[in-house]
């Protein structure tokens, strides 16, 4: 199964984030993000942005603070953030019907080295992804942009990248 399209909106009636995950064999899968959730998810998607070797043997922060600032800023000139999310009804979704309330985060690595993203609810299946960089920082653009329609009363940055405007925010990575 491949990931085709990833989708996270603020929905204010919830005031939740709903994170839409659409795969290339037609499935999907939905998932809730409250706030404490998504300050949480943040510094692990932070941690694995930074993981990557030529980061990690930067001799001072500042030089690691702007590679990783650079290298999000290149991943997510890369994403295509141009066609809307596909709405088909007839999805399979293997999770159930109602989005999961995520309740744990789970990193880990793949065979390869690939970081992979678990989102799990308290008890019970949830979903693992597994992360190359446009996916990773394509993602964070768009946790960025809905936090900051959510009106939460806080900011994720990324360090050394470049503020977005939220009124130019993708809405789905392709």
């Amino acid at each position: 199964m491949r990931l085709h399209q990833l989708k996270v909106e603020y929905v204010a009636a919830e005031d939740r984030l709903l994170v839409r995950i659409s795969t290339s064999s037609n499935e999907e899968v939905m998932l809730w993000l409250t706030r404490r959730a998504a300050l949480r998810l943040w510094p692990v998607l932070l941690s694995m942005a930074q993981a990557k070797p030529e980061i990690v043997t930067q001799p001072s922060p500042e030089a690691r603070r702007a590679l990783v600032g650079f290298e999000h800023e290149k991943a997510v000139a890369k994403a295509d953030f141009s066609k809307p999310y596909e709405q088909q009804p007839e999805r399979a979704r293997p999770l159930g019907e109602a989005p999961i309330l995520v309740g744990r985060i789970e990193p880990r690595r793949d065979p390869e080295g690939r970081p992979v993203l678990g989102l799990l609810p308290a008890q019970g299946q949830g979903i693992f992804i597994t992360l190359d960089d446009r996916l990773l920082h394509g993602f964070m653009r768009l946790l960025q942009n809905a936090v900051a329609r959510a009106e939460w009363g806080f900011k994720l940055a990324v360090p050394g990248a470049e503020a977005v405007a939220a009124d130019a925010a993708p809405k789905t990575i392709n």
